[in-house]
């Protein structure tokens, strides 16, 4: 229901206001066929410009939180999340690759095509160097992804300095993260990922809890924990990848969300992750509300928002959290 509300809200409010009611009617129009739809302008502005965009929202968030919740459980770090790991980095130097080339494409790859990619390969290095002795050490895992992480920036910046001032507002905006634009052929397949990991990782569930417990209890109970993590992380890669592609970097979302949704709901991930995705998906559908009417008439990207929100609740997690002292 509050997503329901919220995802109402956002398509109702914004420099021309429409009704929920006639929001609804609307939407069931072009849905089941039935019903009016009022007049071209509203029509074009609800079901054309703001109802694929709140869905995008609501897909990205939901994305973005899952995420977050399998990675604290896959490194034993409550401060992971998909930025911790380098995959956000990996998106936005593919991403501004493509951009700073002076072209729509590179080598036949577009900016989100290029932001998936360079996710992935994120994903798979940073795996590659936390292994030891061919098993996955969440200590290292960590360390390996800031390290990774903080070399893509590195390049990113380079592309930056390179840039024209009309590529630099371009790659600034998309880094920061926005669903601005956003049409109804990117909603298929990033919606499918989104929930095909989701159920995919609450079938798991069972075995995260086990692997909360420790590799040796995990083991105890039948529980391969190093070949878990690896599916973990692969999915992990891909989900974040094809998030990042569609809607740039949003960070602190997949750290904030899964914890509130523990202090609740308690740890068990079959129950956890999706509640986490239905918060995600609320909380960046109220962001971007927020994004496109504080400021009116210019548009915030969504990474500001959600950094002024996030940090302060990083803080207090770091100070709550003893097990990093």
């Amino acid at each position: 229901m509050a997503l329901a509300a919220a995802m109402t809200a956002a398509i109702s409010i914004g420099s021309v206001t429409v009704p929920g009611g006639q929001v609804w009617r609307i939407v069931l129009h072009h849905v089941t066929g039935r019903g009016a739809t009022g007049d071209a302008a509203t029509d074009q502005i609800v079901w054309t410009f703001r109802t694929p965009r709140v869905l995008l929202a609501a897909v990205v968030g939901a994305g973005l939180a899952v995420a977050g919740g399998v990675l604290q459980t896959l490194v034993a770090n409550p401060l992971a999340d998909p930025t911790v790991l380098g995959f956000s980095s990996g998106a936005s130097l593919g991403a501004v690759l493509v951009i700073t080339a002076g072209g729509a494409t590179l080598g036949g790859v577009g900016v989100a095509g290029a932001a998936f990619l360079g996710a992935l390969a994120a994903g798979l290095l940073v795996f590659s160097l936390g292994q030891r002795a061919g098993r996955l050490a969440p200590t290292r895992l960590v360390l390996a992804g800031v390290a990774v992480g903080y070399v893509l920036l590195a390049a990113t910046s380079f592309l930056q300095l390179r840039a024209t001032p009309t590529e630099l507002r371009t790659v600034m905006f998309w880094m920061l993260g926005s669903v601005a634009g956003a049409q109804w052929s990117q909603l298929p397949l990033v919606s499918v990922v989104v929930a095909a990991a989701t159920v995919a990782l609450t079938l798991l569930g069972r075995r995260m809890n086990a692997l909360l417990a420790g590799d040796e209890s995990a083991t105890a109970l039948g529980v391969d924990a190093d070949r878990l993590r690896t599916v973990l992380l692969v999915i992990c890669a891909l989900l974040t990848g094809t998030v990042i592609a569609v809607a740039g970097g949003i960070a602190f979302v997949g750290l904030m969300i899964p914890h509130l949704v523990r202090l609740t709901a308690g740890a068990d991930h079959r129950r956890l992750l999706p509640l986490t995705a239905l918060l995600g998906a609320c909380y960046l559908v109220v962001v971007d509300l927020l994004s496109r009417t504080l400021d009116r008439p210019n548009e915030l990207p969504l990474g500001i928002l959600t950094a002024l929100l996030g940090a302060p609740f990083f803080l207090w997690l770091l100070r709550r959290t003893t097990s990093l002292d």
